[in-house]
């Protein structure tokens, strides 16, 4: 059976964003493996609305005590949540918005992030309810942030990722894209590089 693979592309520059590059190029170098299935959705040319009290509250009702109007916006979590259990490997294309991660990936996890769907609270704390997955994230940057203090956007998406049971998490970094053109062709080619290993590994 091929791996699949649910690939999450969230820039606002389309396929003209660096970090759609870098999907693209992951993409590719997956199709060249007959094992390896991808499911590409960009969030940014299907984004979600910012998540909001009905909604939120919809996920409380029992199923059976659901309005119409609820089951709706139900349904709009179930759906993301279900796509993403049926695939065995999630790969984000991030690229970094002010210190942050794009609010379409971030309405994106405010979805699958559903107490008692996809984690729990027990006395020992959060447990992860989504198993045996991996993730990869391919990060896009103007500057140069990894390691540092301002590069809040790593821990973020690391810290969403386990607290639904994902934790063997791959960075692929692709920074100072934005401080001349020799760097950026330098980090390219070097991500580019890294992402050929990475999906030679799955």
């Amino acid at each position: 059976m091929a791996n699949r693979i649910l690939l999450l592309t969230s820039s606002i520059l389309g396929e003209h964003g660096q970090s759609s590059a870098l999907a693209s190029h992951f993409r590719h170098r997956a199709a060249e493996r007959d094992d390896l299935a991808v499911t590409q959705r960009d969030l940014a040319a299907e984004s979600l609305p910012h998540l909001g009290l009905e909604e939120l509250s919809s996920w409380q009702v029992a199923a059976a005590e659901r309005s119409a109007e609820q089951q709706v916006l139900v349904q709009r979590s179930d759906a993301l949540i279900d796509e993403l259990q049926a695939h065995d490997v999630l790969v984000l294309a991030v690229p970094m918005y002010n210190f942050g991660i794009p609010s379409q990936l971030k309405a994106w996890f405010d979805r699958v992030m559903r107490a008692g769907v996809t984690f729990r609270y027990t006395e020992q704390g959060p447990e992860g309810l989504v198993q045996g997955k991996r993730a990869v994230i391919l990060a896009a940057r103007g500057g140069q942030y990894a390691g540092t203090a301002l590069d809040t956007q790593t821990p973020h998406l690391k810290a969403m990722l386990g607290m639904i049971g994902i934790s063997d998490v791959s960075v692929v970094y692709a920074e100072g894209l934005a401080m001349g053109e020799g760097r950026r062709d330098a980090a390219l080619k070097e991500a580019r590089q890294a992402i050929d290993g990475l999906v030679a590994g799955l």
